[in-house]
């Protein structure tokens, strides 16, 4: 896991084979589109992601009629690019977008509808909105803790909530909550995952700012460990971590 480069080839075979056996619009070709999105975006090549996205979406609208649930992981995937990318406002406009056909389709507690008021209360922590931030969250772990959920989902939205409270500079609440997503990953991830590095380098920039540099470093490294072995050269973690 967390070996994008490998997940790209397979994805590249699938597709060839696609080619051969499937019509031009067949659903399985946007579902293909979206997998090298997301590849793309999680490898920080946010041009290649955003053509992809395009392609599936473009399937879709010729495929499917408006407000299908198809479309929902769509705009995710383009809100996710377009937060990479800082450019919140498409972001958000795309979560929302989402956000819409979920809560039109899908009941008040299904997992999907979670992981997307986890994104929207992500988008809102990044411009600054702590407190719809952290509304979008609350909503986000109503459901992840009460219902059957991917327990990886649940770590992604205590480290969005651990982000946002570290921003807030209510440290101690932050440490609670990057603990509970570091607890889950460590558990379900290798320890060279590059969702690991995200929450090493929250938990450096929080020990940074209470002053516990030795315990800031030592998260720090364990970032830029992961993150040269397991991300290409050019992705913007490189730079940031």
């Amino acid at each position: 896991m967390g070996d994008y480069s490998k997940a790209l080839e397979f994805y590249e075979k699938s597709h060839q084979i696609y080619q051969i056996a499937l019509p031009p619009n067949h659903p399985n070709w946007a579902t293909s589109h979206l997998n090298f999105a997301a590849c793309y975006e999680r490898m920080g090549d946010y041009t290649a992601a955003l053509k992809a996205l395009q392609s599936a979406f473009k399937i879709q609208q010729k495929t499917f009629e408006e407000g299908n649930p198809a479309f929902a992981f769509t705009y995710s995937w383009f809100a996710r690019v377009y937060r990479s990318m800082k450019d919140y406002s498409k972001a958000l406009e795309n979560f929302e977008k989402a956000l819409m056909i979920r809560e039109k389709a899908l009941s008040e507690t299904h997992p999907n509808l979670a992981i997307t008021y986890s994104d929207t209360g992500d988008v809102h922590r990044l411009m600054s909105d702590y407190e719809k931030a952290l509304s979008f969250h609350r909503k986000a772990l109503n459901i992840q803790e009460n219902v059957q959920c991917n327990p990886l989902e649940c770590a992604t939205t205590y480290v969005n909530l651990g982000e946002t409270y570290r921003q807030m500079k209510d440290y101690s609440t932050a440490l609670t909550y990057f603990e509970k997503g570091l607890k889950i990953r460590e558990k379900k991830l290798p320890k060279n995952h590059p969702d690991l590095a995200v929450v090493y380098h929250n938990l450096a920039k929080l020990y940074l700012s209470t002053r516990q540099y030795n315990m800031g470093m030592k998260n720090v490294q364990q970032a830029v460990e992961i993150a040269q072995e397991k991300l290409p050269s050019t992705h913007p973690h490189q730079f940031g971590f």
